[in-house]
C-alpha cells in the first residue's frame, strides 16, 4: 500500500519530536571527527511546501512547526539553535514559514565532508521528487523498500552509523517488520545509533513494536513519547521514538528540548522519557 504522502503532515508535532531528536543525536555524534554513515529508510520527498494544498488541507503544521517558529526568539540555546537556523535559512525572517525540511534535508544540512548519506523511498511520486533532490553531492538515493535496502547496505564502510526508520505504518504488519529489521540491523552493526519513529494510536497498535523490541536482542533502547493534551477519539494521539545506543546524555538533552516547547504557549503536548530496554 502506497497511499501515504507526508506532504499532508509535514511540520506536525511528530516531526518536531523526530527532527529535534535526529539533529541532536547527529550533532552529538559529530563531536568526534570520524565519519558517520547516515541512513534514512523512508525519506519522502525531502522538502515540503507548507502553503501547498496538501499541507493546508490538514493544517497540522500550525500546531507543530508554526508554534515552534513563534517561540524562536527564546529558543536560542545550543541545542535549539541548529534547528532554528535551518528553518531561517530556508525561509528568511518571516512570520509564517513556507518551506519545511524532511529528515533527509536535515541530514544533508548537517553533513560533514567525512560523513555519507543514503536515503530510500518506495512511493513512485515521492521517489521521483527525492531523486531530483538527491541528484547532487554525495547523497545516494535508492527508490526501493528502505527496510530491505538498509539491511543490504550494512555494515557501512565508515566507522560509525546513524539510522532513521520512520515508515507510515499503513499496514499493521509494519510494526513487526520494523522490529525485525532493527534486530537484524543491530546484529550487523551493534554500535550503530538507530532512531525508530512510531505513532501513538487510540487502537494501541504501536505496542506490538515496543513489545517485539523489548523481547528481542537489542539493548540500550531509550523511549521518548509525546501525547496530545486534547487527544482525538480516534487515530493518532501522540508520537513515539525509540533510540538505540543514544549518545551519553542524549536523553536529558532531548527531554529539555521537548520541555522548552511544551505548555500553554507552545506545543499542546506532554512528554515522557524512559528506558524500554536498559543499557
Amino acid at each position: 500500500m502506497l497511499s501515504y504522502l507526508h506532504g499532508f503532515h509535514a511540520g506536525n508535532l511528530a516531526d518536531i519530536q523526530k527532527h529535534a531528536a535526529q539533529v541532536l543525536a547527529l550533532r552529538m555524534m559529530q563531536a568526534k571527527p570520524s565519519g558517520i554513515a547516515c541512513f534514512d529508510t523512508h525519506a519522502g520527498s525531502a522538502l515540503y511546501d507548507l502553503r501547498s494544498e496538501r499541507a493546508r488541507k490538514t493544517a497540522e503544521a500550525d500546531a507543530g512547526v508554526g508554534r515552534l517558529w513563534a517561540l524562536r526568539d527564546r529558543l536560542q540555546t545550543d541545542d535549539w539553535a541548529p534547528l532554528i537556523d535551518v528553518l531561517a535559512d530556508l525561509n528568511g525572517d518571516v512570520d509564517e514559514l513556507r518551506r519545511y525540511p524532511g529528515s533527509p534535508e536535515w541530514f544533508r544540512r548537517l553533513q560533514r565532508d567525512q560523513d555519507s548519506l543514503t536515503v530510500f523511498e518506495l512511493h513512485p511520486a515521492e521517489g521521483e521528487q527525492l531523486a531530483a533532490w538527491g541528484g547532487r553531492g554525495t547523497t545516494r538515493v535508492f527508490r526501493e523498500d528502505g527496510l530491505r535496502g538498509l539491511l543490504r547496505q550494512l555494515p557501512p564502510r565508515l566507522p560509525r552509523l546513524m539510522v532513521l526508520i520512520d515508515p507510515s505504518y499503513e499496514v499493521k504488519s509494519e510494526y513487526r517488520d520494523v522490529a525485525d529489521t532493527l534486530a537484524r540491523a543491530w546484529r550487523k552493526c551493534r554500535h550503530g545509533v538507530y532512531l525508530v519513529w512510531y505513532p501513538l494510536l487510540t487502537s494501541g497498535l504501536e505496542q506490538a513494536l515496543k513489545d517485539a523490541v523489548k523481547s528481542g536482542p537489542v539493548s540500550a533502547v531509550l523511549c521518548s513519547e509525546i501525547r496530545l493534551e486534547r487527544p482525538p477519539e480516534r487515530g493518532m494521539v501522540g508520537s513515539g521514538l525509540l533510540v538505540v545506543n543514544p549518545p551519553w546524555g542524549f536523553g536529558d538533552r532531548l527531554e529539555k528540548l521537548l520541555a522548552d516547547v511544551s505548555g500553554a504557549d507552545g506545543l499542546s503536548v506532554s512528554s515522557a522519557m524512559s528506558w524500554l530496554v536498559p543499557e
